[in-house]
């Protein structure tokens, strides 16, 4: 059983009364449980428009998205929820800005469940959570009574992650979630990106415009261009594949269509 599939997806947006752009033109993508596949493509290229499909923030006008076999097509963002899990670019995004750390790892780790009026348990609680935030290296263990929004970008991006892993999702989306870090703080947070994935043996799907980390992390790479995949690479490819074949793929792709 496949972790994803998507088959034929299509959108077409309107820009005015007589402007419309397909941005994405029927998409078959298959991930299968434990892949870590990065996604590469310039600005308009459907990476977003893909993502957006897969979670539920889309709908698409026609194909199918399904997750470990259940077809999440015609179901909410709200519904797809448990069993996806997803981090955005902008750390604000993640996270309760009023809840603390603790409190935020809390709401999380219920994804998915039914919710009950009962007591937290976040006092029995905190010893877990500690040590989990002491993963990431940047003092977040010590600000679990702390208010989300009193945080740096970094450790709430951090925790973003932890939140979005802390149960385990069937598929996790990782929407260029450190481009909006300092170069530091984005290889802290791409070094403990790549733990969690490989110590719970997570099916991700991450949009990068770094080409470094599409080459060093994942086990394939995927190139998008104007709404459709030119480029699967994976396996040996992928390992013989440097910076420079990378940049002569776009260089060529922008060429053909000039040409067309």
């Amino acid at each position: 059983m496949n972790a994803l599939e998507v088959r034929n997806a299509s959108k077409t947006i309107s820009n005015g009364v007589n402007d419309k752009r397909r941005i994405l033109n029927n998409v078959d993508l298959t991930i299968a449980p434990g892949e870590f596949v990065t996604v590469l493509g310039g600005n308009g290229a459907g990476k977003s428009t893909l993502f957006n499909s897969i979670s539920g923030n889309l709908q698409l006008d026609s194909g199918t998205v399904s997750v470990m076999g259940k077809n999440l097509t015609k179901l909410s963002e709200e519904q797809r929820a448990t069993s996806i899990s997803r981090v955005f670019q902008d750390p604000k995004m993640g996270t309760a800005p009023r809840l603390t750390v603790a409190e935020n790892l809390g709401l999380a780790e219920k994804r998915g469940l039914k919710r009950r009026l009962r007591q937290r348990q976040l006092n029995q609680k905190k010893e877990m959570y500690r040590e989990l935030c002491k993963l990431i290296g940047n003092g977040l263990e010590n600000h679990l009574d702390t208010p989300t929004g009193f945080l740096s970008g970094g450790q709430r991006q951090a925790l973003s992650l932890l939140m979005a892993t802390i149960t385990k999702p069937d598929l996790l989306l990782l929407d260029e979630h450190t481009a909006a870090l300092d170069p530091k703080t984005a290889k802290q947070l791409m070094t403990l990106t790549d733990q969690r994935i490989k110590e719970e043996n997570l099916t991700c799907l991450m949009v990068t415009h770094k080409m470094e980390d599409a080459l060093h992390y994942g086990d394939r790479v995927i190139v998008m261009e104007k709404g459709e995949i030119i480029k699967d690479i994976r396996g040996e490819e992928k390992e013989r594949m440097t910076l420079a074949d990378l940049f002569l793929l776009f260089e060529e792709s922008e060429t053909v269509a000039e040409v067309m």
